[in-house]
């Protein structure tokens, strides 16, 4: 299904936003990962992100759009600047800029980027980012990107950026969202790890005085999805393959009634209340009932956030 109806499906169904992936290829020969083969092949067919979330973006109003994730260190840091700011004043201000390092070094080192500095290039390339969208007159120097006065326009609708996410899991991702990010997109892992993480990430960002929201591309487990949402995450991503209208269609509308079935309470304008109780790994005080925005992801096309009203993970592959 071509990714602009997806996006209008969606946002009649209320979900919340749509968040696409991305690979410039796959390679077949070279450094190629053990992760590759199956369902990952279907990578080397990936749209363009910002292309696909353009054309998202001419179709819908409300539903927000993300990346989930953008190879950053495989893109230059100039134009991605350009491209971030020209998605969020074409979408209105939705565009949320979910990053990640990425894992397979051959699609790297294709793209000329050394693998045991992957970490470093991406944060350097945001900071860059940052100053690009923040300065009218941007200059910049690191390790990885360097360059003297430059003029870049538009600025990003949103201030004074888009949400950038990071993807990834370890400890150093945790570390890394605090300093230079502002939302965790945690994969679809074991609960317990997303749960150690959350709380981890929550000490972390309280020692830099800061609340940092939590993303969770979730299974379609209904126990799973109650723990992560009464842990304090603020959207789960739920998996949708690349299929005809049809089966799309029929995905959305089983998803749709799922989170429905869920919801304690759906006034308008207002978050949707969970069933769910809250759990003790929290510390703050909370209500009975969870709050959580739902979003979808197309696997290997796209991925698309819970319904609007009702907010909640639920993941299909």
């Amino acid at each position: 299904m071509p990714v602009p109806r997806l996006a209008e499906l969606a946002e009649e169904r209320g979900f919340e936003s749509l968040w696409l992936g991305e690979h410039t290829h796959i390679p077949l020969t070279g450094n190629i990962s053990s992760r590759i083969g199956g369902p990952r092949q279907a990578d080397s067919h990936l749209l363009d992100p910002f292309v696909a979330l353009a054309a998202a973006a001419s179709v819908t109003r409300d539903l927000r759009l993300g990346t989930a994730v953008c190879l950053i260190i495989e893109r230059d840091t100039i134009q991605t600047a350009k491209t971030v700011a020209s998605l969020d004043h074409i979408s209105g201000g939705r565009f949320e800029f979910g990053i990640g390092a990425g894992w397979n070094r051959a699609e790297m080192e294709n793209h000329g980027v050394d693998f045991t500095t992957r970490f470093q290039k991406m944060a350097d390339q945001l900071e860059a980012c940052k100053v690009i969208w923040r300065d009218d007159s941007a200059s910049y120097h690191g390790d990885f990107v360097d360059f003297e006065a430059i003029e870049s326009w538009p600025k990003p609708l949103q201030s004074p950026h888009p949400p950038v996410l990071f993807g990834g899991e370890s400890i150093h991702t945790l570390r890394r969202i605090v300093a230079h990010g502002d939302g965790w997109l945690s994969r679809r892992i074991n609960p317990e790890q997303v749960l150690d993480g959350m709380e981890t990430l929550r000490e972390l960002a309280a020692e830099a005085e800061r609340e940092i929201p939590v993303s969770v591309i979730a299974l379609p487990d209904e126990a799973v999805l109650a723990r992560i949402a009464a842990a304090g995450a603020k959207r789960c991503i739920l998996m949708l393959p690349a299929e005809d209208e049809e089966k799309t269609l029929s995905r959305l509308d089983r998803l749709a009634q799922f989170v429905r079935s869920q919801c304690v309470e759906e006034a308008p304008g207002s978050d949707v209340r969970w069933k769910w109780p809250a759990s003790p790994r929290t510390r703050r005080s909370r209500s009975t009932t969870g709050r959580i925005r739902g979003a979808l992801r197309r696997g290997s096309g796209a991925r698309a956030a819970l319904p609007q009203g009702a907010r909640t993970p639920f993941a299909e592959r």
